[in-house]
């Protein structure tokens, strides 16, 4: 019946800011430390980083209240972007976030929950092929992968109230573990030999080349190197603290949204940004910062060399042993698993707001009988599990970091285009700090673009070049619909 086929007002304050913590904690946190770590080589700078990124974070978050207050419409930053400039900028966002933001996200959420799987069920394993033909590796790891975002994707085709059910059991779970392995660390850890090692050296920062299990090299840094330190580092933080935006995809689907979408960005990002600097300060009171590749113990081989990158499994180790790989994995199951729910929950509204522009396939922006796009959601997988047997995702991910970030830059300039071509417009709530705050956060995250795009060329160019590819794709569309 056409009266069913609308968006259900499922959403409350306390389900939206699940959705926002939800979507932010995978496993970037349990991981990213130790890459950051090496680039940076000092305690004091490490935590500054997470601070950095938490705080302009909360900045970006509190700009967006504004435009998610003044339009609660379903696509959230994809609306925000076609109405502050035109429907080829908003265009170009979408496309970006539906080739390899999300999905790609979804992909890589996946397969780390594959991974951790493969922790206890070693049959999960990715060193378990299956199928071997050619270039074509297909690991146990990557068909569970799939099955989860299968599973999922089920789920929320069902209905957005099963979806919000799933999230908010498994966000309250994995954050009240995340909590409760933060204050063991903290409390058990007060005074330890490795808080006095990481307090000793607490600003001493330098870089670490490492590759193959070796150290290539470690340079000393100061001055404005520490700064291009802390931008590359923040690849990872950046990443780890990402998709606190997509609450606004599902504005359609909020009971009050212009009171709950800026709150809830603000608590939930407020959350995250806590209980990731307590979990480094954490680490930092279990292991040294520094250690060596060869070492025997977590303690020895430090925050820097933890085992594949596992500083939370390293951390744990020290006061549970062999069982803190259990532990941690069965966390970052639970962590990935809920992770991904909301990420395919909000994704699929993006794809649902472009096919309503006629910028997407018809049949993708049409509403099933529980009010959810449902060919959005399958599209949106489908993709996912493809670039799951691929096996691309990691690179593509290292490419948006530097597109996530322009595209952030561009909706906050939206805040103060709007304010001048839309002055009439009704604002519930208005930009925190504008216009200082917002303008703070252009001028950083406009350094940081600029940074990565000097010193990190592999990854950021090929970034543009994703984003640029749209351009045609839209003339393209748009020719063959109006023919």
């Amino acid at each position: 019946m056409e009266n069913q086929h609308v968006f259900r007002k499922e959403l409350g304050l306390f389900d939206s800011t699940m959705l926002v913590v939800g979507s932010m904690i995978g496993s970037g946190i349990f991981i990213v430390s130790a890459d950051m770590a090496r680039n940076l080589g000092s305690p004091g700078w490490l935590l500054v980083a997470w601070l950095v990124t938490g705080l302009l974070t909360i900045a970006a978050a509190l700009s967006y209240g504004e435009l998610a207050a003044m339009m609660p419409h379903a696509g959230g930053q994809y609306v925000y972007l076609r109405e502050a400039y035109n429907p080829l900028i908003g265009f170009l966002y979408g496309w970006t976030l539906f080739l390899v933001i999300q999905a790609g996200t979804i992909a890589a959420v996946a397969v780390a929950f594959a991974k951790f799987t493969g922790v206890i069920f070693p049959f999960f394993s990715d060193k378990h092929i299956l199928l071997h033909a050619g270039f074509l590796k297909i690991s146990a790891a990557q068909i569970l992968a799939i099955v989860s975002i299968i599973i999922l994707t089920i789920i929320n085709i069902n209905g957005v109230k099963l979806g919000k059910i799933v999230q908010n059991t498994f966000t309250f779970t994995k954050s009240a573990a995340l909590l409760l392995l933060i204050l063991l660390g903290i409390i058990l850890a007060a005074g330890s030999q490795a808080m006095q090692i990481n307090f000793s050296n607490f600003w001493d920062a330098s870089t670490t080349v490492f590759s193959e299990g070796k150290i290539i090299s470690v340079e000393s840094i100061s001055g404005f190197g520490i700064i291009i330190a802390l931008s590359v580092a923040m690849v990872g933080s950046i990443f780890s603290a990402d998709a606190w935006n997509n609450i606004t995809f599902t504005a359609g689907e909020l009971k009050d949204p212009k009171k709950d979408l800026p709150r809830s960005l603000v608590f939930g990002v407020g959350i995250v940004t806590l209980l990731y600097i307590l979990a480094n300060i954490s680490y930092l009171f279990i292991i040294p910062l520094k250690g060596v590749p060869e070492g025997q113990t977590a303690f020895e081989r430090g925050i820097q060399f933890s085992l594949s990158d596992r500083v939370a499994t390293g951390s744990v180790s020290v006061f549970l042993g062999d069982t803190a790989a259990i532990v941690m994995a069965v966390l970052i199951m639970v962590s990935t698993f809920g992770c991904n729910n909301g990420l395919i929950l909000a994704g699929a509204r993006v794809v649902y707001a472009m096919a309503k522009d006629k910028l997407f396939f018809k049949s993708t922006g049409v509403l099933n009988n529980h009010g959810v796009p449902a060919s959005a959601l399958v599209f949106q997988g489908i993709w996912a599990s493809l670039l799951c047997l691929t096996g691309t995702y990691g690179d593509l991910l290292d490419y948006v970091v530097f597109a996530v970030l322009i595209f952030y830059i561009l909706t906050i300039i939206g805040v103060f285009r709007l304010r001048k071509l839309r002055p009439d417009a009704e604002r519930p709530y208005k930009a925190f700090g504008y216009p200082y705050l917002p303008a703070l956060y252009i001028i950083v995250a406009a350094v940081i673009s600029i940074i990565l795009l000097i010193y990190k060329p592999q990854f950021t160019w090929p970034g543009v070049f994703i984003v640029l590819l749209g351009v045609p794709v839209y003339f393209v569309w748009n020719k063959f619909r109006k023919a």
